[in-house]
């Protein structure tokens, strides 16, 4: 698609571009710079994401946090920045949020407590890096990245001096959710992988 171009006096994109974009259109805002979405992830892709929604919806029933996954869009301001103004918006494959004052009709204002993202190619580079320095800077409390081709789980926990190293983990057993109290993923409930070229 052709963009208008940004607004007068930004160095880049905004959110008030962002939504006189095509509705059907799937983009991502980081630091004014726009990503497309497509194409479609596979249904490996989906099977994770909608199983991780689905326990972590399932464990968080009756409290404050909410499970929501893409599209929806959680916009990262700089402090007060105007809604207008602002130039990062993403679409987590699984956010969960536990302070509903971050919660309108929009989606999400503010860093959500947990991310996930599953990795596809159209995406790896960004969710690896780009996305990594992003929920680091404001402050995503814990962010995971699903290898599903490699079986891997790469966990940045948020620390005093930020994300460090990852903890690398294999997609077996349980592996708790440290930012949300008590949620541990069950691996083994993952509908199985088909079978290659099927």
């Amino acid at each position: 698609m052709a963009f208008a171009q940004p607004q007068s006096g930004t160095d880049g994109f905004t959110y008030g571009d962002y939504l006189n974009w095509p509705a059907e259109e799937r983009w991502e805002l980081i630091d004014g710079v726009a990503y497309d979405m497509s194409p479609a992830p596979s249904r490996r892709h989906q099977d994770i994401v909608v199983e991780l929604a689905a326990q972590a919806v399932a464990h968080l029933r009756g409290s404050d946090c909410r499970t929501y996954v893409a599209p929806f869009d959680v916009r990262l301001p700089r402090a007060d920045e105007a809604e207008a103004r602002i130039d990062t918006v993403v679409q987590p494959d699984v956010a969960v949020i536990c302070d509903p004052a971050k919660l309108d009709d929009q989606g999400c204002r503010g860093a959500p407590d947990w991310i996930v993202e599953v990795l596809s190619p159209a995406t790896a580079r960004k969710d690896q890096r780009e996305k990594r320095d992003l929920y680091e800077r404001h402050g995503v409390h814990e962010y995971w990245l699903v290898h599903p081709v490699d079986q891997v789980l790469s966990i940045y926990r948020l620390g005093p001096a930020g994300y460090g190293k990852p903890e690398v983990l294999a997609l077996e057993g349980t592996t708790p959710v440290a930012a949300i109290a008590g949620l541990c993923i069950h691996w083994s409930t993952l509908p199985p992988a088909a079978p290659a070229g099927g």
